[in-house]
């Protein structure tokens, strides 16, 4: 008998979750059903497989970079690939809130919404940085402090310089290099161990969110949800898989079936930063694209790349604004593609995090702050489908990258291989 992939043992757990979840949702208060089946199985499951995931972030991040940059001996290489990294992951951002205010208004999905029947939450509102304290920000003056914390843009600019000065040390670099990348392979092998539970730990993070989503608060924001979604899905397969069969002839089905482990994950968590470790071993272990490009690429999206929190915030700034009766001009929808774009720059890929960004956005354009009560009771579920289109764009520029430096594979020579 064939052993089962683990690819179909994640989608199992999260079937499973989502059938149990929905199912314990009329008897949620229930108090078995909430201190011991909720917040007891479903929350231990999924918290200590993401705490588990998280453990690995910043080693992971920090050798594989290190690494990564090291090993590109041709100091003028890595230039290319970091330029056309960003080149990709801010254009593909603007491109993606683009479509989503299109799509916004012609769908006008805050139109005859009444504000009474949607619960006001409080949101705690964090001042926006300017562009260039968060450009200052990105240097680390405590290497040591910016990893306990887990600022992801100066672990990446620390680890990119650690790597640069390896190379230019040359041989006296070698013990050291040798040193790291035993590392690397040490902390590479912690994500393959901890990945054989992930259909649990997904089946909790799915089955609390399904139990615990209220019907009643997205009853009158389905036409928000769908209209995220459909932007979702149109910049996923119409701008991902045009571009990457555009520059790199990649057939967008196999893409997606080689890339399912990596995306489960990432709905499940609703964490780029949490997925680093998945979507590295599937774009290394499945595409065999070569590590070098890899661990620049995949590290840097997961910290820059927000497009699907582009598209959520675009959305949600033609709907909190249609709701409150203001009207957006030109100027204003300029104002916010800039602003969303230069946002996701050194934004942390965490659950959430996209709320904090759009804070930024309606400020930005005199739209109140207080209507992102409005739709944080369903931001969860968007939350979980954007962190998906996140690392498929991730991926998708690790591929084209991989493609113009001549190191991709080709379909036939994966069989091969």
């Amino acid at each position: 008998m064939k052993k089962m992939q683990l690819t179909t043992k994640i989608f199992i757990g999260l079937l499973l979750g989502a059938i149990i979840g929905a199912m314990l949702y009329p008897v949620r208060e229930v108090p078995f059903v909430n201190d011991y089946v909720i917040g007891f199985a479903f929350h231990l499951m999924g918290r200590i497989f993401m705490n588990a995931i998280k453990m690995m972030v910043v080693p992971l991040v920090f050798f594989s970079l290190i690494m990564g940059t090291a090993s590109m001996k041709d100091i003028k290489k890595l230039g290319r690939i970091g330029t056309k990294t960003l080149g990709f992951y801010l254009t593909t951002t603007a491109i993606a809130i683009t479509i989503a205010l299109g799509l916004a208004n012609i769908v006008n999905p805050g139109k005859g919404l009444d504000l009474g029947t949607v619960e006001k939450s409080a949101f705690a509102i964090k001042e926006s940085k300017s562009f260039v304290n968060v450009l200052i920000d990105m240097v680390p003056t405590n290497p040591v402090a910016a990893m306990a914390n887990g600022n992801m843009l100066q672990i990446i600019i620390f680890a990119i310089l650690c790597g640069v000065s390896l190379t230019l040390m040359g041989e006296k670099g070698e013990r050291l290099k040798d040193i790291c990348s035993e590392i690397n392979d040490l902390v590479l092998k912690l994500v393959e161990i901890i990945m054989l539970f992930a259909p649990i730990g997904v089946f909790g993070l799915i089955g609390k969110t399904f139990a615990t989503l209220g019907y009643d608060a997205m009853k009158p924001l389905f036409v928000y949800m769908l209209t995220v979604l459909a932007a979702l899905l149109i910049h996923a397969i119409i701008t991902y898989q045009g571009l990457l069969f555009a520059f790199a002839r990649y057939n967008p089905i196999t893409f997606f079936k080689k890339f399912a482990p990596a995306i489960s994950v990432a709905f499940s968590t609703s964490s780029s930063g949490a997925t680093i470790p998945v979507t590295m071993d599937t774009l290394l272990t499945r595409f065999k694209v070569p590590e070098d490009i890899t661990s620049f690429t995949i590290p840097l999206g997961a910290t820059v790349n927000m497009d699907g929190t582009a598209i959520m915030q675009g959305v949600a700034t033609v709907f909190i604004a249609q709701v409150y009766g203001v009207n957006l001009g030109p100027a204003d929808y300029l104002a916010v593609i800039l602003t969303a774009t230069l946002a996701s720059v050194g934004t942390a890929g965490v659950p959430g995090v996209g709320l904090i960004m759009l804070s930024m956005v309606l400020t930005q354009v005199g739209i109140p702050v207080e209507g992102i009560g409005l739709i944080m009771g369903v931001d969860r579920i968007l939350d979980m489908t954007r962190t998906a289109v996140n690392i498929t764009g991730d991926a998708v520029c690790t591929l084209i990258v991989a493609k113009t430096e001549g190191e991709l594979l080709t379909a036939e020579e994966l069989e091969v291989a």
